[in-house]
């Protein structure tokens, strides 16, 4: 009766749905910033920010930063390198990319992988596995049938507008799809969305910026 893929996906999507109950920013681990990887990207991470676009957001492969960064698998032919991701649009891009496996189950379940997809310019904070593993297993169940409070927290993670690192900076704060503010923070390495740690940030797709982030945020109660 049951499909064992979609119920996969279900339960990954569901860890995202924990977040209700906790804070903003206090619901999973920045581990990733500290996790050592095998591979290496094409270039080496800088300490701060590139400052790389005109004032449209647009980045290149050159201009992203951060410890995570150097998970990225380094191989140009492999779609989930920098230079494979640039362009596909954002939901395809992350599907190929090692460390958004679990974000993109969640996309998937949540319905959102065209809304995604088909968006002009926008911004993406997307919170790495280990992330989402820190929520735990206890209320995967809870999501399943629940797509619509899923998307509410996807969508708070995604901007309307696509910023570059510098973009960010200068506006301290913007406006999520969910319809509720981020507070940007801090510079370079040092970032943060909502005190959640930016991993590697400036990662360009063909319609969106991406910092990969260590926490699932959590909307704020209306």
């Amino acid at each position: 009766m049951r499909n064992p893929k979609l119920a996969m996906i279900g339960a990954i999507a569901a860890a995202a749905l924990s977040v209700t109950a906790c804070g903003s920013g206090d619901t999973a681990s920045s581990g990733t910033s500290s996790a050592a990887a095998e591979t290496t990207t094409t270039m080496a991470p800088s300490s701060s920010a590139p400052m790389a676009s005109g004032g449209d957001g647009v980045t290149q492969t050159t201009d992203v930063f951060g410890a995570g960064c150097a998970q990225v698998p380094s191989d140009p032919a492999d779609k989930g390198s920098l230079q494979g991701m640039v362009s596909d649009p954002v939901a395809t891009a992350a599907s190929n990319n090692p460390l958004l496996t679990k974000l993109v189950a969640a996309v998937q379940a949540a319905g959102l992988v065209d809304t995604l997809n088909s968006q002009e310019a926008i911004t993406v904070f997307a919170p790495a596995d280990p992330a989402f593993a820190a929520l735990g297993d206890a209320k995967f169940a809870e999501l399943a049938g629940q797509p619509a409070v899923l998307g509410d927290i996807l969508k708070y993670h995604v901007v309307g507008k696509r910023y570059d690192a510098k973009g960010l900076e200068s506006a301290g704060s913007v406006d999520s799809l969910q319809g509720k503010q981020l507070t940007i923070a801090g510079t370079g390495d040092a970032m943060t969305v909502n005190g959640a740690p930016v991993l590697c940030g400036n990662i360009p797709t063909a319609n969106a910026t991406v910092f990969v982030i260590g926490e699932v945020l959590t909307p704020p109660a209306a």
